[in-house]
């Protein structure tokens, strides 16, 4: 009891002030504390951006949805690659993806592609895919002429925009040749819808 009593007079008698310190480091009264400059905060904050790899990357709008870029080619043109692996090959284009410019072309760019059996039993295969290859790569050809030219742009007397080659003035948007390629798409369709339903 005695040890007790002694103990806690002796925490009584000791008192603390701002300026003493304990043990080798000084205190700091609460009123200390609320004393001291308040943290600012940052004016520009840092903005966390999605790190994504270079083929990834697309140029957004404020919406977040992607810029489409206007491409001197169209579905169903005549194209002849100009630089790549296969320079030199002529195609149609099947394809067109505007977010990054590039397009599919029949017959180029052929790629393999191993594919796993949807069904048991089934064996896998290696098949040839025409990969995308961006429209920087091709230009414009001219079948009857044999040539490759830019596009130029033009206004008919009935009031239509058309592009037609620079170098031959041949026409490349005509009503018949968009009829010719509907025609086609609709028989492709039909054709898949006949082999999916058998």
């Amino acid at each position: 009891m005695a040890t007790m009593s002694a103990l806690q007079s002796s925490f009584t008698s000791l008192s603390l002030s701002p300026n003493s310190s304990f043990l080798g480091q000084r205190l700091l009264s609460p009123n200390s504390l609320s004393v001291a400059s308040p943290v600012k905060p940052a004016e520009n904050p840092c903005l966390v951006l999605a790190k994504l790899k270079r083929w990834e990357r697309k140029e957004c709008k404020p919406n977040s949805l992607p810029i489409l870029h206007k491409m001197h080619v169209k579905f169903g043109d005549t194209v002849k690659v100009i630089s790549g692996r296969d320079k030199g090959k002529i195609g149609e284009v099947t394809k067109i993806f505007t977010h990054n410019s590039t397009i599919v072309i029949k017959d180029v760019n052929l790629k393999t592609k191993h594919m796993k059996s949807k069904e048991e039993g089934e064996p896998g295969q290696i098949v040839k895919i025409e990969a995308p290859i961006h429209s920087s790569n091709v230009m414009l050809y001219s079948k009857e002429k044999d040539v490759v030219s830019r596009v130029g742009h033009k206004v008919l007397e009935d009031g239509q925009k058309v592009r037609y080659l620079i170098k031959t003035g041949e026409l490349i948007d005509t009503i018949e040749k968009w009829k010719q390629l509907k025609e086609a798409k609709d028989k492709e369709t039909t054709q898949v819808a006949v082999t999916s339903a058998s």
